[in-house]
């Protein structure tokens, strides 16, 4: 049995260390570019936070048409250089003739690093935030040969670059990903994005269609597959002659979409919306029984986490990224791909609707939803970079180590023990305590030596027991006794 607490507040602020700090955020785009993602919503939110605290913030990132090189935002400066691809080499040389005006660089990696490192000094540290890693969409997009160049830069190249600097992972699958495939051997520290950007609508409230209706969002691209949703709905409408599916979202595959939906026969079932403002968006959303998603793969399921900040449950492959966005049984449901993807999506979807059409079941998942999705705001995204760079650039007593590790400690006195300890460990511990003892997580420290600091605070060493910390713990951030 598990059973989380709310973190203490004991850990020292990171706002006296931020605060009056030149950071740079490098991003590939910002969230005025037109083909901005949840990743330009990520850094702008980071960028945000560390203006809050108190940080000088320049944003570094591309210039599209009509946009200006360089104005102010939310307090932040925005220097726009460079384009698609001209922006790495227009970054890096814009970073080297100010390799001095900066004391920490956030360094977004979308695929192609920036390589900051190498033309920064030694002393300004450098936080690599990965979304997810790109080897496999780099052949789907750009075939066998720039796909392989890419994957070399993404992988031994940035590696070398970044070796010493701190990796920030949006998911327990992005970290997995980023140890095996890109073999990164430095710490890596699960920070996942935020799900309260906009006030969703209120699922269960009298508007659900009366039909089940089935909405997929997000990004129309290759590897999302809308292709295999379509097919499964195309299976499924013998026997289910009233399903409904909303395709929203721009991309440049919707006009593909929109072609496949009338070769297969299926404009009287499926809508391929593309873009829509966000009051038309919730509005389907609320009408809904179900989001679905074939992506092949993702850093993090953010659009599942925001469907189900609506209430909305999700039936979702169980890859990279969607396994640590859906709570099996409890906000959604996985499927395995098997020998036909497709098949299998549809027996799930069929599943799914069957469950949800049962007595009170939609409304027990809906409030599940809306509770797993509340774990996750942008202001706990923003204090977890903060508590990173408050470890970076102020003095660590504790070293970094590349294991993720959750400590219990037994004590008949938590809080007076938290009090003794607390000063001694640096920023990114998170602590909660209850009568029977004291849980930590250690996302960046060497597990021995936070243990060092238990035993010289008066703790017995076999009062101490260690484990790997949990997929839920290293996403909420808050350590889980186990009994």
């Amino acid at each position: 049995m598990s059973v989380g607490h709310s973190p203490a507040a004991a850990a020292p602020t990171t706002d006296a260390v931020v605060a009056g700090r030149r950071i740079a955020v490098l991003n590939w785009k910002d969230p005025w570019h037109p083909d901005a993602g949840g990743a330009e919503v990520y850094a702008w939110q980071v960028a945000r936070d560390l203006v809050t605290a108190g940080a000088e913030v320049t944003f570094v990132t591309a210039r599209p048409d009509g946009q200006p090189g360089d104005e102010t935002r939310d307090g932040i400066r925005i220097v726009r250089v460079g384009g698609r691809w001209s922006i790495y080499p227009r970054v890096l040389g814009w970073l080297a003739r100010r390799r001095r005006q900066f004391d920490a660089v956030v360094d977004c990696q979308n695929g192609i690093p920036f390589f900051s490192p190498a033309v920064l000094p030694a002393d300004v540290p450098v936080v690599c935030v990965i979304h997810h890693v790109h080897d496999r969409q780099f052949r789907l997009y750009f075939g066998p040969l720039v796909g392989r160049f890419g994957a070399w830069l993404e992988g031994p190249v940035a590696r070398r670059v970044y070796r010493r600097g701190v990796t920030l992972a949006v998911s327990p699958s992005t970290a997995l990903a980023v140890r095996d495939r890109l073999r990164w051997a430095g710490p890596v520290v699960v920070v996942p994005n935020g799900a309260d950007a906009a006030t969703p609508p209120v699922v269960g409230s009298g508007v659900r269609d009366a039909r089940p209706r089935v909405v997929c969002v997000g990004r129309v691209t290759r590897h999302k597959r809308v292709d295999l949703v379509l097919d499964a709905v195309d299976q499924l409408r013998v026997q289910r002659p009233d399903l409904r599916l909303d395709v929203v979202g721009g991309g440049p595959d919707v006009a593909t979409v929109r072609r496949q939906v009338v070769e297969r026969g299926l404009s009287d079932v499926v809508t391929v919306h593309g873009h829509l403002p966000s009051t038309e968006r919730d509005a389907l959303l609320a009408s809904a029984w179900l989001h679905v998603s074939a992506s092949w793969g993702e850093g993090w399921g953010l659009v599942v986490v925001e469907a189900a900040a609506a209430g909305l449950p999700t039936v979702a492959f169980d890859v990279d990224g969607l396994r640590d966005a859906v709570r099996p049984g409890r906000t959604g449901w996985l499927v395995g791909e098997g020998d036909d993807p497709a098949g299998s999506l549809a027996v799930g979807l069929d599943r799914a609707l069957d469950s949800l059409a049962a007595p009170g079941e939609a409304e027990r998942m809906a409030a599940e939803c809306r509770q797993w999705s509340g774990a996750f705001r942008w202001a706990d995204t923003g204090r977890r970079v903060r508590a990173v760079l408050g470890d970076l650039l102020a003095p660590r007593r504790v070293p970094w180590a590349a294991r993720n590790a959750s400590l219990s400690v037994r004590t008949d006195q938590p809080e007076s023990l938290l009090a003794r300890v607390s000063p001694l460990l640096p920023y990114t511990r998170h602590v909660a305590t209850d009568e029977h003892g004291l849980w930590i997580l250690v996302p960046a420290a060497a597990p021995a030596a936070v243990r060092q600091v238990l035993v010289e605070a008066g703790v017995a060493p076999e009062h101490i027991s260690e484990r790997d910390a949990s997929g839920d713990e290293l996403l909420t951030g808050v350590p889980v006794r186990q009994c």
